[in-house]
């Protein structure tokens, strides 16, 4: 049976438990080592990823094609706009050439429902790099950076302020999952969805105040407020007038709170300079860790 690693709520809190701890023994193993040098047990030797993109991307490009090289095999990175794909060439047919061609492939995605119609008929893996729904590869990459710094993710209570956003639906499966609370602050405009809003059951609380989601809080999370696509900008910086987080906001959750912020960050909307740059932000072990959490996932993906 193909592994596919579609979204959180997909996978047993076994399988999940088991892919962010790889993550930390593979990050562990390679202290001090060139980027370059491929990891000893080489789990993805002579296999091919392709990355197809729909969406700009920095961290998500860099860290996948870090990932297989580390991993021991090699990629093909490729703007959907170039593909036939991007000229009207159904998403069945391209994951049907795909199959006989790479060993797995990751979709940066504008519509959720591709990367799954892709998944349908492809035989090699597919792992879901963005979608408008979900972002379950960054999640991972969160909760491995909060268990480096303050131990397992079990118990703990992650607030998110901002919008309900494809990140936030990601972070309610995984409460789910693993066993911490999430205290989700949005404008009543921008909450969750809340099918996802359900996935996250008792493990996840809803209010449109920062404040009261931060309070007592061991991690704090925001993302952009307008993401790539959305065309409401002036609407939106009036919604959310109140949940920058800065050093008051910080202050109010527990004391040795962290922060995190999956970037690009639009600092004086919802992060202040102070923040992302100071004492209490993990935002670039956060970036650097998506390579190591990748690294788990197609592992996984190809049977480890």
């Amino acid at each position: 049976m193909v592994r596919h690693f579609l979204d959180i709520h997909r996978l047993s809190a076994e399988d999940l438990r088991a892919i962010l701890d790889d993550a930390h023994a593979r990050k562990a193993a390679r202290q001090g080592w060139p980027k370059g040098r491929v990891d000893a047990d080489a789990p993805a030797k002579d296999r091919v990823l392709a990355m197809i993109f729909e969406k700009n991307s920095t961290r998500t490009r860099f860290s996948f094609d870090a990932a297989i090289r580390q991993l021991g095999g090699s990629s093909i990175i490729a703007n959907a706009g170039d593909m036939q794909l991007g000229r009207g060439e159904p998403v069945e047919d391209t994951a049907k050439v795909l199959s006989r061609m790479v060993d797995a492939v990751m979709i940066r995605a504008n519509d959720h429902e591709d990367v799954e119609r892709f998944a349908r008929v492809s035989t090699v893996p597919v792992i879901n790099g963005l979608t408008d729904r979900s972002h379950p590869c960054q999640i991972l990459a969160d909760i491995l950076t909060i268990e480096e710094h303050r131990g397992p993710i079990a118990g703990k209570t992650v607030a998110w302020v901002g919008d309900g956003n494809n990140v936030c639906h990601s972070f309610m499966h995984a409460a789910a999952k693993l066993d911490f609370h999430l205290q989700v602050a949005c404008p009543a405009d921008y909450h969750p969805d809340l099918h996802d809003l359900a996935k996250g059951g008792a493990h996840v609380t809803l209010t449109s105040d920062p404040r009261e989601a931060v309070k007592g809080a061991d991690v704090v999370v925001t993302d952009t407020w307008v993401s790539m696509g959305d065309g409401d900008y002036e609407d939106r910086l009036e919604a959310f007038d109140g949940y920058t987080v800065d050093d008051a906001l910080m202050n109010a959750a527990a004391p040795d709170a962290v922060f995190l912020h999956c970037l690009p960050a639009h600092r004086g909307e919802e992060v202040s300079d102070a923040v992302i740059d100071g004492p209490r932000s993990l935002v670039w072990d956060e970036a650097e860790n998506r390579i190591h959490a990748q690294k788990a996932v197609l592992a996984w993906c190809f049977g480890g």
